[in-house]
């Protein structure tokens, strides 16, 4: 299904449109400013932005704890700090493209027996974003090898019409065999079966990955900041 102009505009503020659609029974907060849980995903949006007040949030916000909103960030309250910003790429996949499969992999769906394995996998090779219940956001994918979990892809922010692909990671010991790759497609194929057009976000310095999701069929929409915020008091 074909996915309009408009509806890539959602990916300007993707944790609001999430949190307004598909992932709306995690959503605390009030009709202007909302979070997710913070053992699912430390990830706060608002509906507008320019003008959203930040201590609406706090009753669902404790004293030192950070969050992060995607895109643009509100006026900062004096008991607020915007701590980092960390510019991304975010792409997305209009249509697939065939691959090149380097090694033959089953690619299996993570259930409940194996979250403690993803969990420690995935904070392994990107610490500080993947909590406990993360994995409720949406469906993860796994291979192993060896007898362990060695690669995983998932599902985060999603919405009405697009599905992020996220916690695309593969063990040190076992980059270059083409795992994440294989993943991503496998993630992508099922979402636009589903309806859902695929999207992603990286590091704007990680030409390696971005240069992976292109051969699947992604392409760069914008360069938008991940922004850390912390209630100082």
């Amino acid at each position: 299904m074909a996915i309009s102009l408009q509806e890539y505009q959602l990916l300007d503020n993707p944790g609001w449109h999430a949190l307004q659609t598909t992932h709306r029974q995690f959503a605390a907060g009030t009709d202007a400013i909302q979070r997710y849980p913070a053992d699912v995903l430390r990830i706060a949006a608002c509906a507008r932005p320019s003008i959203a007040n930040l201590h609406a949030i706090e009753p669902w916000v404790s004293p030192g704890e950070k969050v992060f909103i995607v895109g643009d960030i509100p006026p900062l309250p004096e008991n607020w700090t915007n701590y980092i910003n960390i510019d991304c790429t975010q792409m997305v996949c209009p249509k697939l493209k065939s691959i090149a499969v380097k090694e033959q992999v089953t690619i299996q769906l993570l259930k409940g027996d194996d979250h403690e394995e993803m969990i420690a996998l995935i904070n392994l090779v990107q610490p500080g974003f993947f909590f406990k219940n993360t994995y409720q956001l949406g469906d993860y994918f796994g291979i192993r090898k060896d007898g362990k979990l060695v690669a995983v892809a998932g599902e985060r922010l999603k919405m009405t019409g697009l599905t992020e692909v996220s916690a695309v990671v593969t063990h040190p010991d076992y980059t270059g065999r083409g795992y994440a790759q294989q993943l991503v497609y496998h993630v992508s194929v099922k979402n636009f079966e589903e309806g859902n057009t695929p999207f992603l976000h990286l590091l704007t310095t990680n030409e390696r990955a971005k240069k992976v999701y292109e051969l699947v069929g992604f392409e760069e929409r914008r360069v938008i900041p991940f922004c850390g915020l912390q209630r100082n008091y």
